[in-house]
Order: C-alpha cells, then structure tokens, then sequence
C-alpha cells in the first residue's frame, strides 16, 4: 500500500460520506429492535424467545432478498461510474422482478412451514422455561410479519438504487420516519395505550408491518415528487420488461451472490439452533447479546458496503490504480473502527442485560456472549470489507466459498460437533467457532492484495 496522507483521507471522507447516512438508518432500524425487544422481553422469558426465534428465521429471509438484490447492484454502482442510465434502469428493472420472487416463494415457505422451523429451536432443555407457549407466541409474531415482507422488499429495491447513485441519505430518512412510526405504535398496542387493545407480541409485529409500508411509501413517494434530481431513477418505470441479452450475464453473475447470502443466513440460522442444544436459557442469552451486537455492527457492516460501492464506481470508470490502492487501506480503516466498538460492547456487558425481565441465568449468559462477541469485532469488520471489495469486480464464485461455503463446511459442523459431543461449554464452543473466522480474513487479504477482482463488467 502507498502512503499519501491527502488521498487517504479522501478515500476515507468518501467511504465515510457514503456510510454514514446508512450506519444513521441501520443503526436507528436496530435501535428499534431493541426497543421492540425490551418491550417484548418485559413480557416474559417465553415471549421474546419466541419472538428471537421467529426474527432468525425471518433474517434467512432478509438476506435471501439481499442476495438477491446484491448482484445486480454491482452492475448499478458500475453503470453509474460509467455514466449508463439506460443499463441502470435495466438493472432496476431487473432487481424488481428478483425481489417478487424471493418474496412469494419467502411467503409460501414461512406460512406452511413456519410452525416446523420454529420447533428446529426448541430442542434444549430448561426448567424454567415452556417450550410450547415460546412456540405459540413465535407463530403469533411470524405470522402477522409475512404482511410486511413485500412493502420491505421494495424498498430495498429503492433503496438499494439510490446508494448506488450516492444518494444514501433519502433512504436514510425514509427509515428514520420508519423507525418513528414503529416505536410509537410498538408502545400503544403492545401495551394497550390510547385506547388501543393491548396485544404483547401481536402489538410488535402490527407495528413493524404498519412501519414497512409507510417507509416504502415515503422513499417511492421521494422519488417520484423529486424524479427530476434522480436522473438514473427518473425512467425506470416506463417499462417492467427486461431485455434477456444485457440482463443475461448480469443474472449469471447473480445467482452466486444469492446463493451465497441464502446459505449464509440459513448458516447463521443452523448456528444458532446448534447452540439452542445447550439450553433453553442460550437460545434467550443469545438474542439479547445480538440485540445490542447489532446496535454497533452496523458500522463495521455498512463501511464494508461503502467500500463496494466506491470500488464498484473506480472500477466503472476504470480507475484502476484508484481501486487497487484503496481497497486494503479501507479494510484496515474498517478493522480499527472496529477496535473501538469492542471497548464500547465490553463496557455495556454488565449494564444490557440488566434491562430484560428474565432470570439471572440468561443474564450471565447475556453478557459473557457480549464479551465474547465483541472480542472478534475487529476480525469481522476485515472480513466485511474483504467480502465487499471481492464482490465489486464481479468475483461471486469467490465471494460464494468465502462466506456460505466456509459456513457449512467449517463453521457449522464446528459447532454442530462441540454443542452435540463435547463436554465444553457454551461459551467455549462460540469463541471456538467466532475464532475460526480468521481463516476467512487471512485468505480474503490474500486475494484483494492480488488484485484478481480488479474487473470493469460494464466497458
């Protein structure tokens, strides 16, 4: 890597112009889901670990939609560096038709085989807790949500397409108005207020879903009230036909990416139902580490995206010494950040848990999982941006055994044969499987120093 002072900061001012706006909204979204979780959580034990259990299985579909959407999002960073609006609009159209897909076949899937998913968590044992009522409340939550995932869809879809423009703030208060709405309607129906039925975790999921619709109709709103200061957006609905020819290599190089994201999430998925084998009171500990986990990843996750944006722009233009220098540099910009995050989890681990009306158990568990987790932030802040950088020159094959394939044949075995046969515990087990991440970063370093992503897909 080169040093120059001047350009690093540049780079840097660039990432971080881009990535804030979508650290604000990710960050306030899962500031919301925690609110939704204390409040939830003040209900009872059975009842946000029924939720916990319903929001993993919905978070294989989220990145279902993300995959889905990612591929031709390298296409749509790459066309704007190239100045194509009529390829932009192509790529739109096509990330329309990928995200009605995901979402019926996401719906059918959930509806008939919700309860079944369900129950996969609910194998532990634990004294204090009622499995079936855990289920009931889950199928309560998971089933309202299916309402929510079309309107969550098609935002993603806009708002996708505007980052990839560098409009990253107009989805930025889309959520923000967002988050409004679901805070404030979480607190009147899950606890009955203004006259409103109080409905627990019924309350939770009608807010969500009310929150969904009103933040796809405010970004789709923006869009066509303003369509003269989005150029790249402005014609993107004179047609929903897709011509097969540009579009077909755009779908080849897609198909890996959602593959990747699907069996990464169902990865992440099948972890947690390894660990739900330890006890009941891991499955509950778990999700209140993630909560707050994820209050603070979203830096880490959205610098990491920022960063495939940029290189995807460089490499559009063909700016490749560009591409080249900055790409390491922002994975280290990334992992540093990181380093600060740990400090701050650390320091919240003994206070979070605290917040949750459940039993001392699932505290201590709580906060050793923080603990742990925020050990290997660093690492994965690196692997992120790794991921993203390999991901803008269209190596989807790579990104593929990168992230789903190291899933399932490393991590997930991993821990599928130290929770099933080994005596260690739980915490133990999750510091074994975060450290096998490394091998990911060392062998990503390895191939963005290369430079064999360094690709312009759309010259």
């Amino acid at each position: 890597m080169k040093l120059d002072l001047q350009k690093d900061i540049s780079i840097y001012k660039k990432a971080l112009r881009l990535a804030v706006p979508m650290m604000i909204q990710s960050g306030i979204a899962n500031a919301v889901v925690l609110v939704d979780n204390l409040m939830v959580g003040s209900l009872g034990t059975e009842r946000i670990t029924g939720v916990s259990i319903s929001a993993q299985i919905l978070f294989v579909f989220n990145l279902a939609v993300f995959g889905g959407l990612s591929g031709p999002g390298i296409y749509g960073a790459q066309y704007f560096g190239h100045g194509d609006k009529e390829g932009f609009a192509g790529v739109f159209r096509l990330k329309l038709w990928i995200a009605f897909l995901i979402t019926f076949a996401g719906i059918a899937v959930l509806f008939f085989g919700g309860p079944f998913l369900i129950r996969l968590y609910l194998t532990g044992e634990g004294s204090s807790f009622d499995p079936s009522l855990a289920m009931k409340y889950g199928l309560e939550y998971l089933d309202i949500m299916l309402a929510g995932l079309i309107p969550f869809t098609l935002t993603q879809v806009f708002a996708g397409s505007f980052r990839e423009t560098n409009h990253s703030l107009e989805p930025m208060v889309a959520g923000l108005i967002s988050v409004a709405v679901d805070i404030i309607f979480n607190y009147l129906l899950i606890y009955g207020k203004a006259g409103l039925p109080a409905l627990g975790v019924r309350g939770a999921a009608i807010a969500t879903v009310l929150s969904r619709f009103v933040e796809l109709a405010v970004i789709a709103g923006w869009r066509k009230a303003r369509s003269d200061e989005y150029p790249y957006l402005a014609h993107v609905f004179d047609t929903l036909r897709i011509s097969t020819g540009p579009m077909k290599p755009i779908i080849l190089k897609s198909i890996p990416i959602f593959c990747n994201e699907f069996l990464w999430a169902a990865g992440v998925a099948a972890l947690a139902q390894c660990y739900s084998r330890k006890g009941l009171a891991v499955v509950a500990g778990l999700n209140i580490a993630n909560v707050l986990c994820n209050l603070l990843n979203v830096v880490f996750i959205n610098l990491g995206a920022a960063a495939g944006i940029l290189e995807g722009q460089f490499l559009g233009a063909s700016e490749f010494d560009t591409a080249r220098d900055s790409a390491l540099k922002l994975v280290w910009f990334n992992g540093l950040a990181c380093v600060l995050l740990s400090f701050a989890l650390i320091v919240l681990s003994g206070i979070f848990p605290r917040a949750y009306n459940t039993t001392a158990e699932v505290r201590e568990l709580a906060r050793s999982f923080i603990i742990i987790l925020a050990v290997f932030f660093p690492i994965q802040g690196m692997m992120n941006t790794l991921y993203f950088v390999l991901r803008s020159g269209g190596k989807t094959m790579i990104t593929f055994v990168f992230d789903s394939v190291f899933s399932w044949t490393i991590s997930v075995p991993l821990a599928y044969i130290l929770c099933r046969f080994s005596p260690l515990s739980i915490l133990v087990i999750l510091a074994i499987v975060q450290g096998a991440e490394l091998i990911k970063v060392v062998f990503g370093y390895y191939l963005v120093r290369k430079g064999i992503w360094i690709t312009n897909l759309v010259s």
